[in-house]
């Protein structure tokens, strides 16, 4: 691999301002979330910074102004704003692949150009979103039909990692805005189970298949594609495969031998990874639910929080200073874990979006150079919406050994107002925040009357960094803004840290491993497997 020196890394562990927050972490090590609010009167106004609709209030983490002007060194240090202008001008960042990396293109208004290895490629992006919204249109009012004439009843989006999560995050998040006469299934399982449920939900007649794969060979979406087929031609013949399936790919060849009208193929570019692709074509199931127009404000969403990060001083850039906070708290707090908690029903698949966003990005232990880190990196994210998790797992987060930073996130109103309902779920969001941070003391325990045998089992240490992230409403133009927000705060991790944070080599390795024992299982091929793996391989055909 050829380096290009002018985006070598900065190991930002020699940096002085690393050597400034390590001391700091020292100081701050007896100095609680607690104390630190009630020693300063002015620090919820000044620990709050908003940006395209989205507001963060970082009150609760454990941070002084000394932090967060340390923390601002270190990004200037390790280059990271000068990284941030490379990616949005297009140069090659991702320097293991060799790729520009420009999901911010995928919103840009069209008149604003961007030319990139000599190609317009916001003309592009406008090209593909055009013929989008004219399928999309076509299958909302009923002018495209199936073989037999009958108008589309359900949608089938069949992908995996970014080609799933990303479509089906968005379709339940945009629930309120969403046509209620198409009905909508994902799949992306190999698990035969999620093809066989998604079909036996939908009719051939009135079905359409979305088979999102950029090279049109990915093991686990082509083998839903081909049992789908099946399906459909078992029932309506073969010359119905190109009434009813669609391909989000840029392999012609491939999708035309798989019978579907190239036409009907919707592209996209290698500068998009998969995980950053939910408004590129790959967004196809989500333009056919909310509209065209509904699409384009959620790229005007994820375009406002792009500027904002692109533009906003450091003191008051929402995507610089979430970003900045994980990593004070991964690699000098020792945090190794954030739990993203929405309070809201829509956005429940949003923290399973978020894992792969953040640690198929950031799960790294090599410089962009090929050096190893000495550092950690990514964190891991989980999370479950509220209150349902309160019920679950919070148990952990309050009185756990492990200190687990809280994304908490709040929808200031509802599409679905039902008496106080709202209030409530907004009421346990504030509690929670607080409770995490600020706890209980065995002192405030007993003062509610509580006997002295229970008084330990009921003290909260508290101490748990909480960001609050507060949104008005969730409409696609937010939706957009979050993502976007997230995606601008892993950049921000990822560039100082010195990682690639847009390749994934990490998955490559069990995929190709999987083939060679797939074609052993199958009488195919002699897998070459170390002896545990030949063992549990030998247990499995027994038992089946």
């Amino acid at each position: 691999m050829t380096t290009n020196p002018e985006i070598t890394p900065v190991n930002p562990a020699g940096t002085a301002a690393w050597s400034s927050l390590t001391a700091l972490a020292a100081e701050l090590h007896a100095t609680t979330i607690r104390d630190l609010i009630e020693r300063e009167p002015e620090r919820p106004e000044a620990c709050q910074v908003s940006g395209a609709r989205v507001h963060l209030d970082f009150t609760r983490q454990r941070v002084t102004s000394s932090v967060m002007g340390a923390l601002i060194d270190l990004a200037d240090e390790t280059g990271v704003l000068d990284l941030r202008e490379r990616m949005l001008s297009g140069d090659h960042i991702n320097t293991t692949e060799d790729r520009a990396v420009l999901h911010t293109a995928l919103r840009r208004p069209r008149d604003l150009e961007l030319t990139v290895d000599g190609v317009d490629v916001v003309g592009e992006v406008h090209d593909v979103l055009d013929r989008m919204g004219q399928f999309a249109r076509s299958v909302r009012e009923g002018q495209w039909r199936g073989a037999s004439g009958e108008r589309i009843r359900s949608v089938i989006n069949i992908g995996i990692g970014g080609s799933d999560l990303g479509p089906a995050m968005a379709h339940l998040a945009l629930g309120a805005f969403s046509t209620e006469e198409i009905h909508f299934h994902f799949v992306s399982n190999v698990d035969p189970t999620d093809i066989t449920q998604a079909l036996a939900a939908c009719e051939p007649a009135t079905t359409l298949v979305i088979v999102a794969s950029k090279t049109f060979t990915t093991l686990e979406t082509m083998t839903n594609a081909r049992a789908a087929r099946e399906w459909l031609v078992g029932q309506l013949g073969e010359r119905a495969v190109a009434q009813h399936f669609v391909a989000v790919s840029t392999n012609a060849a491939k999708v035309g031998q798989f019978g579907i009208d190239t036409a009907n193929m919707f592209g996209f570019w290698d500068w998009v990874g998969g995980r950053y692709s939910m408004d590129s074509a790959i967004g196809l199931s989500t333009m056919i639910a909310v509209g065209p127009d509904g699409f384009e404000q959620m790229l005007a969403g994820f375009h406002a929080m792009d500027e904002h990060f692109a533009t906003a001083p450091a003191e008051e850039n929402v995507p610089l200073l979430l970003g900045l906070i994980a990593v004070w708290n991964r690699d000098f707090l020792d945090i190794g874990t954030t739990a993203v908690l929405p309070y809201s029903q829509y956005l429940s698949r949003f923290p399973a979006y978020l894992q792969q966003l953040t640690m198929e990005s950031n799960g790294k232990s090599v410089r962009r150079d090929g050096e190893a880190v000495d550092y950690e990196t990514g964190a891991i994210y989980w999370g479950e919406p509220g209150t349902n998790g309160q019920h679950s797992f919070y148990q952990l987060l309050h009185q756990g050994t492990s200190t687990v930073n809280c994304d908490i996130i709040v929808v200031a109103r509802t599409e679905n107002p039902q008496t106080d309902q709202q209030d409530m779920l907004v009421a346990n969001a504030l509690a929670q925040a607080s409770v995490l941070s600020l706890g209980r003391t065995a002192e405030e325990v007993a003062a509610d009357g509580t006997p002295a045998d229970l008084v330990p089992h009921k003290v909260m240490p508290g101490n748990r960094p909480v960001n609050l992230i507060m949104i008005d409403r969730l409409d696609p133009f937010t939706l957009g803004s979050l993502v976007a927000l997230y995606e601008h705060s892993v950049f921000v991790q990822g560039a100082v840290w010195g990682i690639d944070s847009f390749d994934q080599w990490g998955v490559e390795l069990g995929k190709k491993v999987a083939m060679g024992i797939l074609g052993d299982l199958t009488g195919d091929e002699d897998a070459i497997v170390d002896a545990s793996t030949r063992a549990s391989m030998d247990l499995y055909r027994r038992m089946r």
